[in-house]
């Protein structure tokens, strides 16, 4: 069959199904599971003989929002919380994954330009970190403690203070997305160059190892939910650039709503990079080097594997139901 035949034979089909799932026209669960069942098999078959057609982007998204909306009514799962955070955030991620990609892509990028920066041009370090701070570090690199500015005040205001800014950052990461995602690249930029001299300089230094266990220690999930935080601004720019088969109104209220579950989705990880720089920085200088490493690799392992391994483990049980249903 011809793509331009099969769209027309089921295109009303599809619109009645879009209805039920954006306009909660059907609140009968085994209806909608009926219409699901017919959505992926169309879905499968658009996949086998029309593989790089925009149909499959489209059904694709009607499954990934049928299937948050009938695993939430399963009896086992009436906890709303838990299913935001076990199935609605996941499938999510993974609907919006290349943007994670090209998040990361992009952040990096500037990490390496800082980088590349401070090691050409002496006066760029203190032109990104500012004199005070250079000439602070460098005083305690000669004490022997290249990381004692995290020592500094006390712990719970040193908590509550870096958390706050570290939210603040994360949300202006995604509300400047409604610049087309410009004011997000913006805000990756700045964090970029600026994490990219922070840690050339203190290579340059000859204190690389001695920085990395210590800043590392937050540094892992708060950086991380940075990145995450801005793949959401890149969501939202694009939902107004590319509308796709929606209204542009219809696309950027689902970008907003799409883009605040993520960046709500990082909170819990940036407050406790919060509480690690404010409680478990300060002794990096004498702690085990085993204990250091390992609370960077338990860190980053897992909020790897909430954005980026457990989102493929959502969407294949997502394949799946159709078979259980």
């Amino acid at each position: 069959m011809r793509e331009v035949a099969f769209i027309k034979q089921n295109k009303e089909k599809w619109l009645n199904f879009e209805k039920a799932i954006f306009g909660k026209t059907l609140k009968n669960p085994d209806e909608l599971a009926s219409l699901y069942i017919q959505l992926v098999n169309d879905l499968s078959y658009a996949q086998t003989y029309y593989p790089k057609s925009k149909t499959i982007l489209y059904l694709n998204n009607l499954a990934a929002k049928a299937f948050q909306k009938i695993y939430k009514t399963k009896r086992e799962d009436t906890n709303r919380f838990l299913h935001f955070w076990k199935v609605e955030v996941p499938l999510i991620v993974y609907e919006y994954r290349r943007y994670v990609l090209y998040s990361f892509i992009i952040f990096l990028s500037f990490v390496g330009i800082g980088a590349l920066s401070a090691a050409h041009d002496d006066s760029f370090v203190r032109l990104i970190l500012g004199n005070e701070y250079v000439n602070m570090s460098l005083e305690n690199i000669e004490a022997g403690d290249p990381v004692a500015v995290y020592k500094s005040g006390s712990n719970w205001g040193s908590f509550i203070g870096i958390t706050l800014n570290n939210l603040y950052v994360g949300i202006k990461a995604f509300l400047y997305g409604i610049f087309g995602g410009l004011g997000t690249a913006l805000v990756m930029l700045y964090n970029g160059i600026m994490i990219g001299a922070f840690q050339y300089f203190f290579y340059q230094e000859g204190v690389l190892w001695e920085s990395v266990r210590g800043i590392w220690i937050h540094g892992s999930m708060e950086i991380f939910a940075i990145v995450i935080e801005a793949a959401a601004g890149l969501i939202l720019g694009a939902s107004i650039l590319f509308p796709k088969t929606y209204s542009r109104m219809t696309s950027f209220k689902m970008g907003v709503k799409n883009g605040v579950k993520i960046l709500i989705s990082t909170f819990p990880f940036t407050i406790a990079a919060g509480f690690l720089e404010g409680y478990v920085t300060r002794f990096s200088n004498t702690m085990p080097n085993w204990l250091s490493v390992g609370i960077i690799l338990i860190t980053l392992s897992l909020i790897s594997y909430y954005y980026l391994m457990y989102p493929f483990i959502v969407n294949k049980k997502l394949k799946n139901l159709h078979a259980v249903i």
